[in-house]
């Protein structure tokens, strides 16, 4: 999965900013990102979402299931047990404008459906997006409560076009991979593929960090396990293809227990 964000969406890490300058290597636009991503996926799709982000993803032996409508929204969802990513699912759905690319699985999807009021049918990305709409919506409602209840092996990009607001996450053990980076025109890119954007990042280039979100609304990256615990970025060795390695300070709380 891919997904490209402006200046006018995200301010770029200056930690990612930092690591590309100490150690200056060639980078790609936003555009040759996308472009190349969808060439190396015959089965790749690319979403357009307004003038400011794109998301991409694989949808190899994937079915459409057919579009149905939710409430009165239109609500596009695409069956992600048929695409398998080693034992992750990837799965991709847009409804009432906020668009969700999800990989993984989560463990208690049971009893989460039944907090958010969902259907049996309901799968991991449509839980994602009703998580996120309480969070929008139910002010005050803690970020960290959002990932902090879930609980599996997943990453997941959350962008809302009403509020052109960006949601990332990743488990708290990283078993699914997530990695970000700033394009040659300044563009933040997140993916599953730590080669694609090395090529189109150079150094401004990290994994992203375990245990984390990332919110445009909060205005960074905070830990879920223990929220108020800085988050400093570690130079990386030349010889590594990170720029900087993200790193939590402090003993880990799991917050969505408290």
């Amino acid at each position: 999965m891919l997904g490209v964000f402006s200046s006018a969406i995200v301010s770029p890490p200056e930690e990612l900013v930092a690591a590309g300058s100490r150690t200056p290597s060639p980078k790609t636009t936003s555009t040759a990102l996308v472009n190349r991503f969808l060439q190396a996926n015959s089965s790749a799709v690319s979403v357009q979402v307004g003038d400011n982000a794109q998301l991409a993803y694989t949808h190899q032996n994937e079915s459409l299931l057919r579009p149905s409508v939710s409430d009165g929204h239109d609500l596009l969802v695409r069956d992600p047990s048929l695409d398998l990513v080693g034992t992750s699912k990837l799965s991709f759905a847009v409804k009432d404008e906020i668009f969700c690319l999800f990989e993984g699985a989560l463990d208690n999807l049971g009893s989460l459906r039944q907090q958010y009021g969902l259907a049996k049918s309901a799968n991991e990305v449509i839980l994602v997006i009703e998580a996120y709409k309480a969070l929008r919506d139910r002010a005050p409602y803690p970020a960290n409560h959002v990932v902090g209840h879930l609980s599996g092996n997943f990453a997941f990009i959350v962008f809302d076009k009403s509020t052109s607001t960006l949601f990332v996450a990743s488990d708290q053990y990283g078993k699914v991979p997530l990695y970000w980076g700033i394009t040659a025109d300044g563009y933040v890119a997140f993916a599953d593929d730590a080669d694609l954007l090395k090529g189109a990042c150079g150094k401004s280039l990290a994994s992203f960090p375990q245990g984390c979100f990332y919110s445009t609304t909060i205005g960074g990256l905070r830990s879920y396990e223990n929220p108020k615990s800085k988050i400093t970025a570690v130079p990386a060795e030349e010889e590594e293809i990170w720029g900087a390695t993200f790193k939590v300070e402090g003993p880990a709380v799991l917050a969505a227990t408290e």
